[in-house]
């Protein structure tokens, strides 16, 4: 295990430098109970959102009010942690372990419901994986992951953004029509800046890694 001189010689200044951030050991505070509630609201979506697949009522109003209680939740979170001063190790876990799940069950449902094709799936699991590899060799070679940055959080909310009206668009009318046209919108946008972040997230890994044992790879 690397202690902070370690991190801080081998590249790692802004990994150390978000660990030392003023931090709270508390639990139940208000960002952290946003985050528990969309954790919690993930199976629910899941139900909502499949239920048609299995011949019972068409619930995708409800299925869009989760999502965008997630979006919102997802938003105020972190703003609130910042501006109160609650920011907490349980959080910095909480926050990008919702948006991932909701990502995947959004994922798995879209898919099959046939609304999301499945290469764009394939395209945006290939990235979660290389991202876990990546967290797994940082954890090997004891360090911690780097929080989330703004590219990524750009990403995760245009993908936030997609996924709701492209279950919009699974109907009849105008409505239907223009959700489509924003959904793909954001779809496309997301998934690019989904790939980019993932491609330097890579980069920032290999340089952290290279500059503390050059034979790593």
């Amino acid at each position: 295990m690397r202690g902070p001189a370690s991190t801080a010689r081998s590249g790692g200044v802004r990994v150390a430098a978000q660990e030392t951030e003023q931090q709270t050991d508390r639990v139940f505070t208000i960002p952290n109970l946003l985050s528990m509630a969309r954790l919690l609201g993930v199976p629910v979506f899941l139900w909502l959102v499949l239920s048609p697949v299995f011949d019972g009522p068409n619930l995708d109003g409800w299925a869009l009010l989760v999502l965008a209680f997630s979006g919102v939740s997802d938003y105020l979170d972190g703003k609130l942690a910042r501006r109160w001063n609650q920011v907490s190790a349980l959080g910095r876990i909480l926050d990008p372990a919702a948006d991932r799940l909701y990502i995947l069950s959004t994922l798995v449902g879209l898919t099959w419901r046939d609304i999301l094709p499945l290469w764009l799936t394939a395209l945006l699991l290939a990235r979660e994986l290389m991202l876990l590899v990546m967290v797994w060799r940082l954890n090997r070679h004891g360090y911690a992951p780097p929080q989330v940055n703004f590219l990524g959080k750009a990403a995760t909310l245009n993908l936030m953004y997609a996924f709701p009206l492209l279950l919009l668009s699974d109907g009849g009318g105008w409505l239907a029509s223009l959700a489509a046209i924003f959904g793909w919108a954001f779809a496309g946008w997301g998934t690019a800046l989904y790939w980019w972040a993932g491609v330097l997230y890579v980069v920032q890994v290999r340089r952290l890694l290279m500059a503390d044992d050059p034979t790593a790879d």
